[in-house]
């Protein structure tokens, strides 16, 4: 969401609406959940008083007990290693030790990494200046596309890199603009990475920030790439989920990303209105698919952890912030568990507010377009330190 990374351009967040999917069977299973004592919650176990307050921006963090957090005995916290241990080398400098003890965890002990956050952390309950404790969780994922090198009568719409002229102004063409103006249209020649079938997959890729593409060349040879954010036209997002409810031709209910797409394929004389109605543009670049089973880089500079990595507003979370989220809404996925924050989006502002990344793949997906729900979040810091402003 990154260089404003996967959750940048999501505002799958203004689209989305809620998946009625219970989100209990994460991506990878270990031993059950195992509970522990909260003694280190107690008052006295690192000198800061239950109830301190830190400010940092728009955010106001407040000391509180392990057993503040709900279902915290229940999640199989062996499962966030992975994203802790990502997030690590370029974790705030207060994350050294609890850093150095992560390293030597299994994640599959579920008890020993439970130990693990509440010797080395503590919590913090992340509200806003006026003291709201709720907002707003979305998710979001990597969506995977056939695409052709070179156009053909089938795949025709381009997915560019950077223009040459991009930072000799700003803001640049807004996507109107770089549909209908001769000038901007010139500026985009030559900067073709691939082409795809449909504008609904390019909109949902410049929403989602990244992608893979599964490229035809010419002579006939596949490959399987990643698509990474690389820039943006500096214009801000334009919900095209909103605008649709506005309109009156969906109802908010309806308006999940399913019936957005719905709606587009239904009415492809209007397809180009819609997409104006987001004038910002996202440019990509290509990058080689390593290992299909590591996810793109978030803002962080780190890959994203399927069902543990979070996009945060950075001003509000500091990236490589362990964090303890709850998010119970009727209809909604029930979630709560252990994230990293390492990602951000244009969307994604305040104090509570996380983008929620679901992974890639068809499942993802569906997840990731219907997830819209209330949200709690707890920020779990070092033992030790306090939060930076």
């Amino acid at each position: 969401m990154s260089a404003p990374g996967l959750g940048l351009i999501l505002c799958v967040a203004a689209l989305l609406a809620a998946c009625a999917t219970p989100v209990r069977e994460p991506m990878g299973q270990g031993a059950p959940a195992a509970t522990v004592p909260l003694s280190p919650s107690a008052p006295s176990a690192d000198g800061v008083p239950m109830g301190e307050r830190a400010e940092r921006n728009a955010a106001v963090w407040v000391r509180v007990a392990w057993d503040d957090l709900p279902g915290f005995q229940d999640d199989p916290v062996g499962e966030v290693l992975a994203a802790v241990r990502h997030g690590c080398p370029r974790a705030p400098a207060a994350w050294r030790v609890a850093c150095e003890q992560a390293l030597r965890l299994d994640p599959r002990d579920h008890q020993s990494v439970r130990l693990w956050m509440l010797q080395h952390l503590r919590p913090w309950r992340v509200e806003d200046r006026g003291g709201s404790r709720e907002g707003l969780l979305t998710g979001y994922y990597e969506p995977h596309f056939e695409a052709r090198r070179e156009p053909n009568t089938e795949f025709r719409v381009a997915i560019h890199r950077p223009p040459a002229d991009l930072a000799q102004r700003r803001p640049y063409w807004t996507r109107q603009q770089l549909d209908t103006v001769r000038e901007a249209r010139e500026a985009l020649k030559g900067r073709e990475v691939a082409y795809l079938r449909d504008p609904i997959d390019l909109l949902v890729l410049q929403i989602q920030g990244s992608g893979r593409l599964t490229i035809t060349e010419p002579d006939g040879r596949r490959q399987t790439v990643r698509l990474a954010f690389a820039a943006h036209n500096d214009h801000p997002y334009g919900s095209v989920g909103r605008w649709l409810i506005d309109q009156g031709h969906l109802s908010a209910a309806q308006a999940s990303w399913p019936g957005i797409k719905d709606w587009m394929q239904r009415n492809p004389r209007r397809v180009q209105e819609l997409m104006w109605k987001n004038p910002r543009v996202v440019f990509f670049k290509e990058e080689p698919l390593v290992n299909a089973e590591i996810g793109p880089r978030g803002a962080m500079g780190v890959p994203l952890t399927p069902q543990r990595s979070l996009a945060v507003d950075p001003r509000s979370v500091p990236y490589g912030t362990a964090l303890w989220i709850q998010s119970d809404s009727p209809g909604s996925p029930s979630i709560r568990r252990a994230v990293v924050a390492q990602d951000t989006g244009s969307a994604i502002t305040g104090a509570v507010r996380g983008d929620y990344f679901w992974g890639w793949g068809d499942e993802a997906g569906e997840r990731a377009g219907r997830m819209k729900g209330r949200l709690q979040m707890w920020a779990l810091w070092p033992a030790g330190h306090r939060p930076p402003p």
